[in-house]
């Protein structure tokens, strides 16, 4: 019997819809599904079909974070090293996600915990159910916040309110968390999937290349002087104007018609 794919890939009018499939498990990541992601978020980068990346998770929930059932303590055998699991699985999925320079829209159909919770808090938009929750549950379990929790928490948040998420390891319901910052908006349940859907694929319909610069630049923004800022600023202007895209958003402004982007 063959196993079932830990994360299914659909390309389908440039939007490359990535979904965590371990339901029973709350898409909790053990190591067939970390490289699964990781696959799908290289195709990202490698393929030009691809125009945009939506993930999102199977069942009820978005993903709970680690599988801890693979670290059962009871069994016996050496300390795990945690730090090693950073760097070979968690740390090079963040860097994918934040290095694609193509939009990533994330759907969090339900609980987001630990990793979970950061590696959507990694992506571009961030769209959640009402019914989501993300959850810092590292110190339940006398860990420290990963997958790039400490840098999001503290940028989007600031200090205060990231330390208490940390800390206390209260649940953040998803109307707190888009008042707050954290996510974009908060969709009705039922809606969800549709609405994060047509956000993916008009944002696939568009100039790709302007909108990773885009990225780009907001991302490097939060360590730049404002003189970097402003010849970064300055850099990125020059390659898109001499883009496709830009020819065809001016004519089609011109001629007064909706532009059909190629994403080059």
């Amino acid at each position: 019997m063959t196993s079932p794919e830990t994360v299914t890939s659909v390309l389908a009018d440039g939007v490359l819809t990535l979904t965590l499939n371990r339901p029973e498990k709350l898409n909790s990541f053990n190591e067939a599904m970390h490289l699964a992601l990781r696959d799908g978020l290289r195709r990202a980068h490698d393929d030009d079909a691809v125009r945009a990346v939506l993930l999102t998770g199977a069942g009820r929930g978005f993903c709970a974070g680690q599988d801890l059932g693979d670290r059962d303590p009871r069994k016996g055998g050496p300390a795990p090293d945690l730090g090693q699991t950073l760097e070979n699985f968690y740390n090079p999925t963040l860097r994918l996600i934040r290095s694609l320079e193509k939009p990533v829209v994330c759907a969090v159909n339900g609980v987001a915990a630990g990793a979970g919770a950061n590696i959507a808090f990694a992506c571009d938009i961030v769209l959640a159910a009402r019914s989501a929750r993300f959850i810092q549950a590292f110190a339940r379990i006398g860990l420290v916040p990963d997958a790039g929790g400490t840098w999001s928490l503290a940028r989007i948040l600031g200090e205060p309110r990231a330390k208490a998420l940390a800390l206390t390891a209260e649940p953040l319901p998803a109307e707190r968390a888009a008042e707050w910052g954290l996510i974009w908006k908060v969709v009705e349940d039922d809606a969800l999937i549709a609405e994060a859907a047509a956000l993916a694929a008009s944002l696939a319909a568009g100039p790709t290349l302007g909108l990773g610069l885009t990225k780009r630049l907001i991302q490097q923004a939060a360590t730049n002087t404002l003189d970097e800022q402003l010849d970064l600023e300055r850099d990125c202007q020059q390659q898109a104007g001499r883009s496709a895209d830009y020819a065809e958003g001016v004519t089609a402004f011109l001629e007064k018609r909706k532009p059909e982007f190629t994403g080059k």
